[in-house]
């Protein structure tokens, strides 16, 4: 008999009913330390009394009047990220996916204005993750997320990451835009190198191609800067955004130049519960504090920190562990022994982490977490890989 809840996930046998800061508590009471941050959502850790505060003030005020109004928390968390970002203009999703979505139709829709209906092809790399909805899985591409929900979505080219021969031969009349993560979060935390971000940029420019950034789980503080491709020093024409910026709460956005959204007038996209009071308070809660020299000075002396003790692990077991990969506080760790075990050995050490493709485990905490918390980490990755050792080697 299927499950009431639809089993599309393989969960683990953990429930938790409450969080402070960087720590989780289990039904049973054992605490853990969250070093996954529900997939670099909770940006601010669990029950951030500020973020609270937000929410609980505008919950008591007005929770939902849809879009056909104006949403005075949403024009704040525009205005913010139109302040401190590259971009003109901002839509409110619930999601990343969402934003991909939207993404995928602004850019389209662009060159359908500018004449040219027949340039609709959007260059993607293999590794990517846009999401799950329909026009998510074809832009990645991969068996593993298109296999049996065909027809796809046609219009995407899928390339190499990393060859650039591929990408100028893929160069035509037809490309509409260029869609790439600066750094690959599912595919097994891979930054594309800054020359190779300019390099795309100037290919863009070159050829009038629109640059589409997926900076869902990288941005918003979580490689230093607010966004990834700052570290570049180049910008996108348009932006996903998602994940850290609700904090826990569901919020995404996508951010463009005016040029690039010129073609999305009155009628051509909604959504109903997009950029709704209770989440861009919070939204622009996060913003406030996020988008500040001091905070994102903190996550990179936090990442360094945290990066010198993952050095020494590695060092301790070779066995288990191949290298540490990633910038700021989104960290993998490619393994020797199998990614899945180390996060299921992590369960008994009390610490969190997320499983990514090329048998790498992902270290996303809190932005915020604390010099003692990441003593904490690396006590308990340890111990997670003591005992992935020992279970190995009784095998």
């Amino acid at each position: 008999m299927i499950a009431s809840v639809l089993p599309t996930y393989s969960r683990a046998p953990l429930t938790f009913t409450s969080g402070s800061g960087s720590w989780l508590t289990e039904a049973d009471g054992r605490r853990f330390l969250d070093l996954g941050a529900g997939i670099a959502v909770n940006a601010l850790g669990h029950a951030n009394p500020a973020l609270v505060e937000a929410l609980t003030t505008q919950a008591n005020a007005l929770w939902h009047v849809s879009n056909l109004y104006n949403i005075p928390a949403q024009q704040k968390l525009a205005d913010l990220l139109v302040e401190h970002t590259f971009a003109d203009t901002a839509f409110f999703t619930n999601s990343g996916t969402e934003a991909c979505e939207l993404a995928v139709k602004m850019a389209r829709k662009y060159w359908y204005d500018k004449g040219q209906p027949d340039r609709t092809e959007i260059i993607t790399f293999t590794g990517s993750f846009h999401g799950r909805s329909s026009a998510g899985i074809a832009a990645a591409g991969s068996e593993k997320m298109t296999k049996g929900f065909g027809p796809l979505l046609p219009g995407f080219t899928h390339l190499e990451f990393g060859d650039h021969d591929a990408l100028h031969a893929a160069v035509s009349d037809k490309i509409a835009a260029i869609l790439v993560e600066p750094v690959q979060g599912e595919g097994g935390i891979r930054p594309l190198p800054d020359a190779c971000l300019k390099g795309l940029r100037d290919l863009c420019d070159a050829h009038g191609i629109l640059m589409i950034l997926d900076e869902v789980q990288c941005g918003m503080g979580r490689t230093g800067k607010l966004f990834a491709h700052e570290w570049a020093g180049i910008t996108p024409d348009i932006m996903m955004v998602a994940k850290g910026i609700g904090g826990g709460f569901p919020l995404g956005a996508v951010l463009a130049t005016e040029n690039a959204a010129s073609g999305m007038t009155a009628g051509t996209h909604g959504s109903t519960y997009g950029g709704n009071p209770l989440a861009c308070a919070v939204g622009a809660r996060v913003m406030e504090i996020v988008a500040t020299d001091a905070f994102l000075a903190e996550v990179n002396r936090k990442s360094g920190l945290l990066r010198q003790k993952l050095e020494g692990l590695i060092a301790s077991y070779p066995d288990i562990f191949e290298g540490v990969r990633g910038a700021g506080l989104m960290l993998g760790l490619k393994c020797k022994a199998l990614n899945s075990d180390l996060v299921k050995a992590g369960y008994d050490a009390g610490v969190l982490t997320v499983p990514a493709a090329d048998n790498v485990v992902r270290l996303l905490p809190p932005l915020n977490i604390s010099d003692d918390d990441i003593a904490q980490a690396a006590t308990r990755l340890d111990a997670a890989a003591a005992q992935l050792r020992a279970d190995l080697a009784a095998a």
